[in-house]
């Protein structure tokens, strides 16, 4: 039998994240938490659309955990760290999309205190952040000597993001400028991007200024633009960038940068993705300088799958049997060992 795997939330991440336990060898379904009643009770095949799988959901947080499972894939829209404890103190370790990447040791202290009780491991991972922001310029740093700067930037068109009520209540689009710009997604995105940026700093032994320097842009629509939210009109919020830099003396060392726009036209800057189109690229400069950049993490409008949720379902599933192996506490990247995936079932 393999490593018994509880899926917490049903949403796009949550339903990638069972279909990879369902491929992976090493993991078995055992229970899945949903948010809404109209799920609970339903088998998860008959959720995903499939073959009746012999799993019922539930809205009951207590059955969660009562279950028999080695470990739960926490991912909601927003963590809440009371929930991520009791899972912990319950026995089971979690793998998250949602926080503690890297988190300060204020931060740490009361799920570091659950997960040592309950015997198990807490592990933050994801996309961006949780993979192109910090896992894996890091990983490639180790081809350069005398690093002086470090760049993971995200190029996105967020018309494939089919999440109306996140996109206008949230990220702020559709909205004017100044309610974006005062808006929570600056505060939401910090979390987790500082936690990125200060991995880096800490494993490249960068002698930082204490605080992270951020800041934030809009582009407004100049003509109607077609949107998830329907359509975006003159003067409203069309396109945000997010920055995120640590500084030495206030050199920049390492920086962040998330780009989504809602197209390319009709926009005020006339903000692009440039010839690179969408994209997410690390850069290191040192000896030599380099850039790296990867697609096809990012789709394109009309499109039936959404790349980047997958990916970051499936870095979670992939990491699972790692941190079940880890030490109880809490576990980053710089903790486990390499991770990777697992050969499709027909060829294994």
């Amino acid at each position: 039998m393999g490593l018994r795997v509880v899926q917490w939330a049903t949403g796009g991440v949550g339903m990638a994240a069972i279909k990879g336990i369902l491929e992976h060898p090493d993991l078995e379904l055992a229970g899945v938490w949903v948010h809404s009643e109209a799920k609970n009770g339903r088998d998860i095949g008959d959720i995903l659309g499939s073959a009746p799988l012999g799993v019922a959901a539930t809205n009951r947080v207590e059955d969660i955990l009562a279950l028999d499972a080695d470990a739960v894939i926490y991912a909601p829209l927003l963590p809440n760290a009371d929930e991520v404890a009791e899972l912990l103190l319950s026995g089971k370790n979690v793998v998250t999309p949602v926080g503690w990447l890297y988190p300060s040791e204020k931060q740490a202290a009361p799920l570091r205190a659950a997960a040592l009780e309950g015997g198990v491991t807490l592990h933050g991972t994801g996309i961006a952040p949780g993979g192109f922001s910090e896992k894996y310029p890091l990983l490639l740093s180790a081809l350069s000597t005398g690093v002086t700067f470090v760049r993971a930037e995200e190029f996105s068109d967020l018309r494939t993001y089919d999440a109306p009520d996140v996109l206008r209540h949230v990220m702020g689009f559709g909205d004017t400028p100044d309610k974006a710009m005062s808006g929570p997604m600056q505060k939401m995105l910090d979390g987790g991007f500082i936690q990125a940026i200060r991995m880096c700093t800490d494993k490249l032994g960068f002698r930082v200024d204490p605080r992270v320097v951020t800041s934030q842009e809009v582009a407004v629509a100049t003509a109607p633009i077609a949107s998830p939210i329907g359509d975006i009109a003159p003067g409203q919020v069309a396109a945000r960038r997010f920055h995120w830099e640590a500084q030495v003396d206030g050199e920049p060392v390492v920086r962040i940068t998330v780009n989504w726009l809602m197209g390319e036209e009709n926009l005020d800057p006339p903000w692009t993705f440039g010839p690179e189109g969408q994209r997410y690229e690390m850069a290191v400069r040192g000896n030599p300088d380099f850039t790296v950049v990867v697609r096809g993490f990012q789709g394109e409008p009309g499109d039936e799958v959404e790349s980047g949720v997958v990916g970051t379902a499936a870095h979670c599933v992939n990491s699972v049997p790692a941190v079940c192996a880890a030490a109880p506490g809490i576990a980053t990247y710089l903790d486990l060992p390499l991770i990777a995936g697992r050969a499709a079932p027909h060829l294994s």
